[in-house]
């Protein structure tokens, strides 16, 4: 079997044991549409997204789910050394951020490694900047991230490995918005633009 088609079949299987519900959730892994995917019903008699986690923070403080309770969170599942998709979303991140104004108060963006071999606090200290001041970035050793990939459905594995530090990552290529009490909310498809992510969540704020 290729290389190739070793990959298709690992993100075929990430795909099929992540959310069984019936379409209400899609995975984008490679060029998803720009659509916004709602868990509805489904919700109720489908697998839970998100849940506790404990992870390192960009400034090296250990961090956990309840250190954010009260504000919506944006999270994006990437990685630093990501060559294109993940640096576009971190600045739609910053737009949401910024067309929000004083309402973006009551919201959290965060990028959630995929790579925590590379993206030390350190280093994930330095690539947030870039972006917003508000952005968090957050790693853990392997088992933390994989537990909390599990827990958002989220589907990685190395890719075009040509040495030990030499990689790229695939991975879902999704938005997830959670509530102020960590329930899930929705998810955005890759290419949803900043006015409609902002919209999204100011209609949650003040209503309308």
């Amino acid at each position: 079997m290729s290389v190739g088609m070793r990959r298709l079949v690992q993100v075929t299987v990430g795909a099929i044991a992540g959310l069984v519900i019936a379409a209400a959730v899609v995975w984008w892994t490679v060029e998803p549409p720009p659509t916004v995917v709602r868990l509805t019903e489904a919700v109720a008699s489908g697998p839970q997204v998100g849940g506790p986690f404990t992870l390192t923070d960009h400034t090296g403080r250990t961090v956990s789910e309840a250190d954010f309770a009260g504000r919506f969170m944006l999270i994006y599942f990437g990685f630093t050394y990501c060559p294109d998709i993940c640096p576009t979303e971190m600045q739609t991140f910053a737009e949401v951020m910024d067309r929000l104004g004083p309402l973006s108060d009551r919201v959290q963006p965060m990028l959630i490694t995929v790579d925590p071999a590379r993206d030390t606090p350190e280093h994930l200290a330095g690539y947030v900047s870039l972006f917003h001041p508000r952005l968090v970035g957050l790693t853990g050793t392997e088992a933390q991230i994989a537990q909390v990939a599990r827990a958002y459905r989220v589907y990685y594995a190395k890719a075009d490995v040509k040495g030990p530090d030499t990689y790229l990552m695939d991975h879902s290529a999704a938005v997830y918005l959670m509530g102020p009490d960590g329930r899930f909310v929705t998810i955005f498809g890759r290419g949803v633009t900043a006015d409609r992510i902002a919209e999204q969540i100011r209609t949650r704020i003040v209503g309308g």
